[in-house]
């Protein structure tokens, strides 16, 4: 479980196929700490299990094996050598809670389809699948590469997001372009409304 609050970006290092898995090599700074084989890291909102934890020089580097599912539901598979990725450490049962709880598990892929600065902040529109759209409402929560967000507005097949500088340079979003692919991820809560909601009604068609 996450929070959505990244804690930094980490640099790929490589993607390499494999014929079992995809590779993915990530060298993080302040998620190395206290990392450890089988622990668990968001990478751009995606929950992956670090497979092997090791050192090159100064730097640490962590490797994930991605199974093809996780490749192609993910913006993983857009990652190149020297790429951004968003860094969030699983969320300890005693930490405070400042975003909302986050799964690491990709429901879809959005597409910026709009993604400029107006005054101080910066206005991103995703184009988001129905599948992840029957769940997006106005003023709810909503994980973009595995940061925590608020839904600004919600229109035909996207919705829209405000992101203000502290977001901006933070995170990988400042690496981002009009056509990229985002990581998204409902807000939990919803999911499970729905799920009551939809087992209420076959109890009273009964």
């Amino acid at each position: 479980m996450f929070t959505g609050i990244v804690e930094e970006t980490g640099v790929v290092e490589a993607v390499k196929p494999t014929p079992t898995a995809i590779q993915l090599t990530v060298r993080p700074k302040v998620c190395a700490r206290g990392l450890k084989t089988g622990d668990s890291l968001a990478v751009n909102g995606c929950c992956l299990t670090a497979v092997e934890v090791s050192r090159r020089g100064r730097h640490t580097l962590v490797r994930f094996d991605l199974l093809q599912e996780t490749w192609q539901r993910t913006n993983l598979q857009f990652v190149r050598p020297g790429s951004l990725v968003n860094l969030e450490r699983a969320l300890r049962a005693d930490s405070r809670l400042g975003g909302h709880f986050v799964t690491g598990h990709i429901d879809g892929l959005g597409t910026i389809r709009r993604w400029e600065r107006t005054g101080q902040d910066w206005m991103l529109d995703i184009a988001a699948p129905v599948e992840v759209m029957r769940y997006v409402v106005f003023k709810g929560s909503i994980a973009l590469d595995g940061i925590s967000l608020t839904v600004a507005a919600v229109r035909r097949g996207g919705f829209r997001i405000w992101i203000i500088p502290h977001t901006w340079q933070v995170t990988a979003l400042r690496e981002r372009e009009v056509g990229d692919a985002v990581n998204l991820e409902a807000d939990l809560v919803g999911k499970y409304v729905e799920q009551m909601l939809g087992k209420m009604d076959l109890r009273r068609r009964r």
